[in-house]
């Protein structure tokens, strides 16, 4: 390669480079705005100060229990400060953080506990019989630590050695946490469900967290000191990577336990809460509330999305409510939200169903990616821009994953050709917005969460009266999506609608369970193929 002579003697070093990393940020606004309102839950409200000292606490006695460098800590918590505080207590170790989704079954976070070789778990004691089931099923030992939730009023069990206050006080609140050896370092790990098999860990580096941070400030409006409200699970995609981004803006992570509407707007109110964000099923509860659970808004509130993009109405009605919606799209592999359907200001003038249908469009890429095309999965030519011609979504920069733990075949899979492959099938319109037309994965997204068709298929066929299954999305109102069953009975065998559903409740997760189930023929090809994409119309009459 052929040298420049801006080369000579720019070597990096300590004066010029730093390995990006989200853990910075916290320092950085503890020393601008110690005394800043950082974190409230119920009567709990810290500063950055606080905030700080908590989350080197932490990272100093996760030390003492000899968490380094590529080390696993899992936590099942509720959008809680301790989840606030993993999120920089962890990697200050040089740890990774597992958030886990707390609607998952035994067996599942039983594989994850294995397959990530979790060293330290702290458990919200809302989980804790769930929790203990896995424990027994999983061959990993972690050291368990509850965590005592002053806002959950229930009783679990205390599965754990020592409560995370006891284990907090022991630490050091001027543990002097270094910065990542490389800013490709591993920071978090999430689990992702898969259209067959176990569900699959996404890595994500320092770098790819840093970034997304920061282009959820552009995307999001977030401007200086936000007050963001806690609906969207922090477990998800680590909340967006919100939690970093809020501290960044030295905003107010305001903390919920449960999406409730009077609490959301109570909290709305009285918190000036500017920012949300959370699946349909978040816009549906505040819409639907009674009208004493409403209250006036304090101001304009900014509400992102994911998901299916709301219809038509549903946006009419949270702008008639005093919210401005901004519908996003990614995947957990590109650290939850990479696509924005950036809004014109000459499009105010068109019609609602003109306006619907550019916001049908989930748009185009965040500041801080590289790239995002539709292109043809064979040859990786784009496609063309004709809003009509389907290709893959795919992306590529450096808000994607740093790769699948464990898996190299999936990897190299996922990045074959120097792209990532969503697996999600769209169009390109000429003005460069992509919009998407299926999921090749047959991935079901209810609530937010990913839901794998094939997971549900098993657990029907699993049951001695059904041949044959097959699971698609059903639009819904409230969630998005629901797995909607088609069913063929064995000869001489026979069930029942709530049966099957009933079975499914043994099986799987609760909202995995399908909402409808339909007795058909499945329709197939000449090789005997299901034919989906049939049974998705059908899905819509069910």
């Amino acid at each position: 390669m052929t040298k420049s002579a801006y080369d000579t003697d720019l070597d990096r070093n300590p004066a010029n480079f730093q390995p990006l990393t989200p853990v910075a940020f916290l320092e950085r606004s503890a020393s601008v705005f110690p005394d800043r309102l950082a974190i409230v839950h119920g009567a709990i409200r810290r500063d950055y100060k606080s905030f700080y000292a908590r989350a080197r606490r932490l990272a100093s006695t996760l030390a003492d229990k000899g968490i380094g460098k590529g080390d696993t800590v899992s936590v099942m918590l509720a959008n809680t400060p301790a989840m606030a505080e993993c999120h920089y207590g962890v990697p200050m170790t040089g740890g990774v953080l597992n958030t886990m989704n707390t609607r998952l079954d035994a067996a599942i976070l039983a594989f994850t506990f294995d397959h990530a070789e979790t060293k330290v778990l702290i458990v919200d004691r809302e989980f804790s019989g769930v929790v203990k089931e896995a424990l027994a099923l999983a061959k990993t030992r972690p050291f368990v630590i509850d965590y005592d939730d002053p806002e959950y009023s229930g009783a679990g069990e205390r599965i754990g050695s020592i409560e995370y206050e006891a284990f907090l006080a022991s630490g050091d609140p001027d543990f002097a946490w270094k910065m990542p050896d490389d800013e490709w370092d591993a920071i978090a790990l999430n689990y992702t469900s898969g259209t067959t098999g176990d569900p699959k860990g996404v890595v994500y580096h320092h770098r790819g967290a840093y970034l997304l941070a920061m282009g959820n400030l552009l995307t999001g409006d977030l401007g200086r000191h936000p007050v963001y409200l806690w609906t969207l699970p922090m477990f998800h995609c680590n909340g967006w990577c919100f939690p970093w981004s809020i501290v960044l803006a030295a905003g107010v992570q305001v903390c919920l336990r449960q999406v409730r509407a009077k609490t959301m707007f109570d909290l709305i109110a009285s918190e000036k809460v500017s920012h949300l964000c959370g699946a349909p099923i978040v816009m549906s509860t505040l819409l639907n509330a009674p009208a004493e659970e409403k209250k006036p808004l304090p101001h304009i509130v900014e509400f992102m999305t994911a998901a299916a993009p709301p219809p038509e109405a549903v946006l009419a009605a949270m702008k008639e409510a005093g919210f401005n919606v901004t519908h996003v799209y990614g995947l957990t592999e590109v650290y939850g939200p990479s696509v924005v359907n950036e809004w014109h200001d000459e499009w105010n003038v068109l019609s609602s169903a003109e306006q619907a249908a550019k916001k049908s469009r989930q748009g185009v890429r965040y500041p801080v990616l590289e790239a995002l095309d539709v292109l043809n999965p064979e040859t990786l030519q784009p496609v063309p821009a004709d809003g009509e011609t389907l290709g893959e979504v795919m992306f590529r920069g450096n808000t994607v994953m740093k790769g699948y733990l464990k898996n190299p075949k999936s990897t190299r899979e996922a990045f074959a050709g120097g792209w990532f492959h969503s697996g999600d099938l769209g169009v390109k319109y000429p003005d460069g917005y992509v919009q998407l037309k299926d999921r090749s994965k047959d991935i079901i997204i209810s609530g937010g969460e990913n839901i794998s068709s094939i997971e549900v298929e098993d657990a029907l066929y699993k049951h001695p009266a059904v041949a044959a299954a097959a699971v698609v999305a059903r639009p819904d109102d409230r969630w998005g999506e629901t797995p909607c069953a088609f069913v063929e009975l064995r000869p001489g065998k026979s069930a029942t609608k709530d049966e099957l559903i009933d079975w499914c409740r043994e099986h799987l997760a609760r909202f995995k369970v399908p909402r409808h189930v339909v007795f058909v023929e499945l329709p197939k090809t000449s090789t005997g193929k299901i034919q989906k994409f049939r049974l998705r119309e059908m899905a819509k009459e069910a």
